[in-house]
């Protein structure tokens, strides 16, 4: 073989090298996660950590339940009627993530791996008005299930594995550089494999950010959804029209009183010209 034969050849075996290490870095990369539920004080809320690097990279915080339809033969054996499985996410899961400067993403598994989530967060950059602008957002929700899991589902049909995916999703939409805070109730549809059947995802407790993470284990500044936002402001009207009320009580009495003390200081002149004698 030739020299330049051989100079070929030791290139491709470099590029296979090359794909290699760039594969298990990846793997590497992918088993740097924690499940750190148990620190949570709600039992319903999980705790999930990404790291890449001996950094941390993506955090989420969040509870969530899937609504899930499936048929069962009816009594007579003839006709399909429609159950309905209520499936949390529980401590204990299995996770999995990566991350990436403009995507990232998570996957859970739980129950033996009958179940499993996986989101995937993307960042953008937009012009504004205000110039270039970059935000993040869950961009996908995939939710895979096995309806012959018997604590879940009681004699289904189509038993068996299915795919539950969102469609052209944009939520939880957040500046760059902030994390994302909601504790109300959010819902996303997913389209089952399974014919004619919509998956029902429903997030609370929600803390994520996916990219920009300064401080290890440490979100970064919330950007808190509407809906908390107007459920404070319900919170706090009150408080502070009534503080507002109380000022206006306080300073409408002190007018009153320096009101009356300035009339009681008034020297009185008197009506009746004959009283007239009496002064001075």
């Amino acid at each position: 073989m030739d020299l330049r034969g051989r100079a070929v050849l030791s290139w491709n075996r470099l590029q296979v090298l090359l794909m290699l290490f760039h594969t298990m870095a990846r793997i590497m990369a992918e088993q740097e996660v924690e499940n750190l539920s148990g620190l949570s004080t709600n039992p319903e809320k999980d705790i999930f950590v990404v790291r890449e690097n001996g950094t941390t990279c993506l955090m989420a915080e969040f509870a969530a339940k899937f609504i899930v339809p499936y048929d069962v033969w009816a009594s007579n054996y003839v006709d399909l009627i429609t159950e309905q499985a209520d499936i949390s996410l529980t401590r204990g899961a299995e996770v999995k993530g990566r991350c990436g400067h403009n995507e990232s993403e998570l996957q859970v598994f739980w129950v033996d791996r009958a179940y499993m989530l996986k989101m995937l967060f993307v960042k953008e950059s937009h012009n504004t008005s205000k110039g270039l602008e970059a935000t993040w957002r869950l961009s996908k929700v995939q939710f895979v299930y096995d309806s012959s899991e018997k604590t879940h589902f009681k004699d289904a049909v189509s038993a068996g594995k299915h795919t539950a995916n969102s469609h052209h999703l944009s939520a939880l939409v957040t500046p760059a550089g902030k994390s994302y805070e909601c504790q109300a109730q959010q819902t996303i549809s997913l389209a089952s494999s399974d014919p004619q059947k919509t998956v029902t995802m429903i997030l609370s407790a929600v803390h994520i950010q996916p990219f920009d993470i300064i401080s290890d284990f440490v979100f970064s500044e919330e950007h808190k959804c509407p809906v908390d936002e107007r459920e404070q402001l319900e919170e706090t009207l009150p408080l502070i029209l009534g503080l507002i009320l109380g000022l206006v009580i306080v300073v409408t009495l002190a007018i009153y009183h320096i009101h009356q003390k300035m009339t009681a200081n008034q020297v009185q002149i008197p009506r009746d010209r004959s009283q007239y004698k009496h002064m001075g």
